[in-house]
């Protein structure tokens, strides 16, 4: 019998600390200093480094003198990745009703019981952990893998894009709904209703960003 090769600290760290990204574990007001989570690891610099180098070349951080922070978008690249998830995500998401368990649609369905919930407390930071949860559930289950990896690609932007839209009441509500809508055509694995409502969902979030983004434009002006 085999014994699996051990892993390269460095590789753990970088499968940490994506995974934090993704999750949505990191905010841009979040700094990564290399001696800190060296410490953590208890390992040389080096590791570290290589991990967190390797992050900003795949896009997931950016590095300055400082150390490590989630990269800052600029109002063009927004819109060029809400054009790849119009692209990406309905797709996607249709393969994914076909792969879904039932232990996934049981996690969907505490998921949105947990955003509907915010409706009444208005937590805000419940309702990002309950969006997170639905989306790492539903694109986790994308067989095809080249696809999957693509849209994780850009999970931790478009997190940074979701914070800037949640303080508003009526994408609140519409997001809320969304997820009530994504439970049902799941649940049926209806593949053309799928990619049809997350088409409408990519749209709905690019409105309410573009809404946002004018209310903050305006009130530089």
């Amino acid at each position: 019998m085999s014994v699996p090769p051990k892993r390269h600290i460095k590789d753990v760290i970088y499968d940490e600390y994506l995974g934090r990204i993704q999750r949505g574990e990191l905010t841009h007001n979040d700094r990564l200093v290399d001696t800190a989570v060296a410490a953590e690891f208890n390992v040389s610099r080096m590791p570290v480094r290589d991990a967190f180098m390797r992050l900003a070349h795949e896009g997931y951080l950016a590095s300055s003198t400082r150390g490590f922070t989630l990269p800052e978008l600029g109002h063009r690249q927004i819109l060029e990745i809400f054009e790849l998830r119009r692209l990406l995500e309905p797709r996607a998401a249709a393969l994914a009703s076909f792969e879904l368990t039932d232990d996934d649609l049981k996690t969907l369905e505490r998921a949105v019981a947990l955003s509907e919930s915010t409706i009444e407390t208005g937590d805000i930071s419940q309702l990002f952990n309950a969006s997170e949860i639905i989306r790492r559930t539903w694109i986790m289950a994308v067989p095809n893998i080249e696809l999957r990896d693509t849209i994780l690609r850009y999970m931790a932007q478009i997190q940074a894009v979701r914070m800037v839209t949640f303080h508003d009441a009526a994408s609140q509500r519409t997001l809320v709904s969304f997820h009530r809508q994504m439970l049902t055509a799941f649940s049926r694995r209806n593949g053309i209703d799928v990619e049809l409502l997350i088409l409408r969902f990519v749209l709905a979030g690019e409105e309410s960003y573009l809404r946002a983004h004018g209310a903050h434009t305006d009130s530089l002006l």
